[in-house]
């Protein structure tokens, strides 16, 4: 059965976490982090099996993306919420795409 894409990053996030992608991780210098976690997840051992992307409606620059993450390490699964695009941090969007190379 096929899911309809998620319209928003909030759709996103419910249909993660339905999936049980239940911890909230953030990018940092190298990698990955849980959110209230210092220890980093180098991006190449992160699996990405979600990917949404969004786009605002007034403004085609207010990008934002949303990843569903498997961490085997931590044996855990995590949402990364990020903007994306021209707006983005360089190092966010190196670390983004090799991220979103994990996934293919």
């Amino acid at each position: 059965m096929t899911v309809p894409a998620p319209e928003t990053v909030t759709d996103a996030l419910a249909y993660l976490a339905a999936e049980g992608y239940v911890d909230e991780l953030r990018l940092c210098p190298g990698g990955i982090a849980r959110l209230h976690d210092d220890e980093v997840l180098p991006a190449a051992e992160a699996v990405v099996d979600h990917t949404f992307r969004f786009e605002g409606p007034s403004d085609p620059a207010d990008e934002a993306i949303v990843l569903g993450v498997r961490c085997p390490r931590w044996d855990t699964k995590g949402v990364l919420v990020s903007a994306y695009g021209p707006d983005a941090d360089p190092e966010d969007a190196a670390l983004l795409t090799l991220l979103a190379r994990s996934g293919s």
